[in-house]
């Protein structure tokens, strides 16, 4: 066997140099970091007998071997890239690696948004049904881990629920889930990609190897997502918000509304073997959900159709939907504080997870916008924020842009009398914060949900809904 060739060494890189050394591979890794971290991974590598370089990639050598594995961090148009593709070169991503030595049956989740929630609380209802589940792949927070730890347990996981992320996808040949979950699309990741129809090009990944027994989960509410699951092969269930009036398919042959919500209860209505409705199976209200948003209705109905597919009775379904809590970061309420409500969804990193957010509220909002742009287009985000946005609070390196452009989406679509006020604040988050904390009034929401990444101050969109907790916490802003 030849080398296995692994570029980036974060998380997902050390699990598959575990991985691939496990099984008996000889492996190269190289990462341009040279920080203490990466130092201790390479030591850790180094004693189980891979050979790690810090500071440069050995083009020649990564050219030369059997595989190559790529991280996700790693820019599409990084010179190490680019300097494969030049050569002819072809690279997987770590989670395609690790599939191929995954024998039990696989459950892939991908979109732009609701991403990790769906995953993880597939995973939940799995467990809760009894089902042999582990959790991986782009799942962040330290919730779960890369792909490849999961194909090292023993003894095996009967099934994987994998979190995807275009990237991943992106660098993807044999990969074909049993079932897959497509939340919703939408603009994202434009400072990455060339345009958007390269980003959705490489979400559509997931369909590809889809054959007569794959079993896709589609958002039949969103016209992007429906497009691309009715052009894959096998059994298509959507889960729109709600049913057809007559509960009948639409669409292609084999495709089936089999999940919705019927009077304020989330509902599955999986057919028969023979294509024929089957029966409604009701779950539980909206109110008996412990997660905020009507966004993440749609994540549970996802999930619970998932499960429901893989095995899972409808009676532990029912319990599990009602356990979840919600995650860290994603429309996370952490309090109230002299009567306003502090909401912390800072994986709100585009502008359609914003938009969520602030449609699935019912208080009036002061929204804390800003962060690294995107290069997505505010002027989105005005006409959705007239009457259910008190004040828009820009910061951060894009805060400038945002306060610019919304001002000018409001000033054609909005109206004075219910128009948000627009605060430009150029001295960072914690003064956004305050800023945003002053504008509040009681029974008013302060929603962090910046549609835009993080990377100007903070390591992370964890580390900044970590210092925005703490600034709730402590009292001072």
């Amino acid at each position: 066997m030849g080398e296995v060739s692994i570029i980036g060494l974060g998380a997902s890189g050390l699990a598959a140099a575990h991985l691939a050394l496990e099984r008996g591979r000889k492996v190269y890794v190289s990462e341009i970091a040279t920080d203490a971290g990466a130092a201790a991974r390479a030591r850790e590598l180094g004693a189980l007998g891979a050979d790690v370089q810090l500071g440069a990639h050995d083009l020649d050598r990564i050219a030369a071997s059997e595989l190559v594995v790529v991280s996700p961090g790693i820019r599409p148009d990084s010179p190490v890239l680019e300097g494969l593709r030049v050569r002819g070169v072809r690279w997987i991503s770590e989670p395609e690696f690790a599939v191929r030595f995954h024998q039990g049956s696989l459950i892939a989740v991908t979109g732009t948004n609701g991403k990790t929630t769906t995953a993880t609380l597939t995973a939940h209802l799995m467990r809760e049904a009894g089902l042999d589940v582990g959790l991986g792949g782009n799942v962040g927070g330290g919730i779960a881990p890369a792909a490849s730890e999961l194909a090292r347990r023993t003894p095996p996981y009967a099934w994987w629920v994998l979190e995807m992320s275009s990237f991943q996808l992106a660098a993807t040949e044999l990969f074909s889930p049993d079932i897959g979950v497509l939340t919703n699309l939408a603009p994202d990741h434009l400072d990455w990609y060339p345009n958007v129809a390269s980003y959705f090009a490489d979400k559509a990944q997931m369909f590809r190897n889809g054959t007569p027994a794959s079993r896709w989960v589609v958002n039949g509410d969103d016209p992007e997502a429906l497009a691309l699951g009715r052009r894959a092969s096998g059994e298509l269930h959507l889960f729109p918000a709600s049913g057809p009036a007559d509960g009948s398919a639409t669409g292609r042959v084999g495709e089936h509304t089999s999940a919705y919500v019927r009077d304020g209860v989330l509902t599955l209505e999986i057919p028969r073997p023979s294509g024929a409705r089957g029966s409604e199976e009701p779950l539980v209200t909206r109110q008996n959900l412990r997660l905020m948003g009507e966004q993440n209705v749609m994540n549970a109905l996802a999930a619970a159709l998932a499960a429901r597919l893989a095995g899972a009775e409808t009676g532990r379904l029912r319990e599990g939907l009602t356990t979840f809590a919600p995650l860290p970061h994603r429309l996370e309420p952490l309090g109230e504080r002299e009567g306003i409500l502090w909401i912390n969804d800072s994986k709100a990193t585009n502008i359609a997870s914003t938009l969520a957010a602030v449609r699935s509220l019912d208080r009036p909002l002061v929204l804390l916008l800003g962060g690294k742009d995107k290069g997505e287009d505010f002027r989105l985000l005005a006409a959705p924020l007239v009457g259910k946005v008190r004040a828009a609070v820009a910061y951060g390196q894009a805060g400038e842009r945002i306060a610019r452009e919304l001002s000018e989406g409001l000033a054609r679509v909005g109206d004075p009398a219910s128009d948000p006020m627009v605060v430009r604040v150029d001295t960072g988050f914690e003064a956004a914060v305050a800023a945003g904390a002053s504008i509040a009034r009681p029974g008013d929401a302060l929603l962090l949900a910046p549609a835009c990444s993080s990377y100007d101050e903070f390591k992370n969109y964890e580390e900044r809904g970590r210092r925005f907790g703490q600034l709730f916490r402590g009292g001072a802003v």
